[in-house]
């Protein structure tokens, strides 16, 4: 039996090492893609900002900076602005596109007529290419033909036209509008998703106990609704702290940097000043910060699963 069971035993144990290997050709692909297309841009970046690298010496032996070029960053004035910029153009978004999208979500929530089409058409303004809602901003905030001064004057808000955006006191509050209005649908159509999964036998339950709408809300919707609310916050954060596209066609970071974040400021060093070394500092620095707050966002939900 034993000159039988040996050339099985062989066949088993080759079907298998043919099975893992089969298994590591199938995720080969994405290895790949991770490592071109994130892994070594990383690493390249990093290996960057450590070097004195400009469009002087770009073809030359590059000579090590180590951290000089993030003290000159932090040195700069313009950093503190973009930082403050990104900062604010960060919270204002997701504060009214959460809270707007939020009470959206709650009203396609309910049954009644047309509610599919209404939330078809919502989804619109995320469909959109951010090139053509830039524009569209852009032409509508115009301070000599926009759409916008024309509204407010006919309303009486305002006695003449205003330049939103080449005022250092508005250009980075019309961004911050035409981000609010390109997330609001996505916030709306995922926290719809979460509420739709709910259990309406909870609610039945509240509604028997006289609980009143506003107690379902808080002690119903908002504790089950967790879950989905961080996943949805980090994304936005993430999503919005790195916005280049819409704040570089409606303003490019101007008047006098009164709209330039740290997207753009990354951009006008490797790109206008080319100090590709102090550009890829402050990518870095941009990146930290965002892993940081993934850090957080998984000690948080780590502590809610244990809890």
């Amino acid at each position: 039996m034993e000159p039988n069971t040996m050339p099985s035993v062989k066949r088993q144990s080759g079907s298998k090492l043919f099975s893992t290997w089969t298994n590591y050709i199938f995720i080969l692909p994405i290895i790949l893609f991770m490592l071109v297309f994130v892994l070594f841009p990383i690493v390249y970046n990093i290996t960057l900002s450590l070097q004195d690298v400009n469009v002087y010496n770009f073809k030359k032996e590059h000579h090590f900076a180590g951290f000089e070029n993030y003290a000159s960053t932090f040195k700069d004035p313009v950093f503190y602005t973009a930082l403050r910029n990104s900062l604010v153009f960060t919270v204002l978004s997701l504060v009214f596109q959460f809270g707007i999208g939020f009470a959206l979500a709650l009203f396609f929530n309910r049954k009644f007529p047309g509610r599919n089409l209404m939330r078809s058409l919502m989804l619109l303004a995320w469909m959109l290419p951010v090139v053509i809602t830039a524009s569209v901003f852009q032409w509508m905030l115009n301070g000599d033909y926009g759409v916008v001064n024309y509204v407010l004057q006919w309303l009486g808000f305002i006695n003449e036209p205003h330049s939103w955006l080449s005022d250092n006191g508005t250009s980075l509050l019309s961004t911050i509008i035409a981000n609010i209005w390109i997330g609001i649908p996505f916030n709306m159509i995922i926290l719809l998703t979460g509420l739709q999964g709910m259990p309406e036998q909870l609610y039945e339950a509240a509604r028997l106990d006289g609980a009143s709408r506003l107690k379902q809300f808080r002690h119903i919707t908002l504790p089950l609704m967790k879950p989905t609310i961080l996943i949805l916050l980090m994304l936005g954060i993430i999503n919005t702290f790195k916005v280049f596209d819409l704040i570089f066609i409606m303003t490019a970071g101007g008047p006098v940097n009164s709209s330039n974040v740290l997207p753009i400021y990354a951009y006008q060093l490797s790109f206008l000043k080319f100090e590709f070394s102090q550009g890829a500092a402050v990518s870095m620095i941009m990146f930290i910060i965002l892993i940081v707050l993934a850090v957080f966002y998984l000690r948080m939900t780590s502590k809610e699963e244990t809890q």
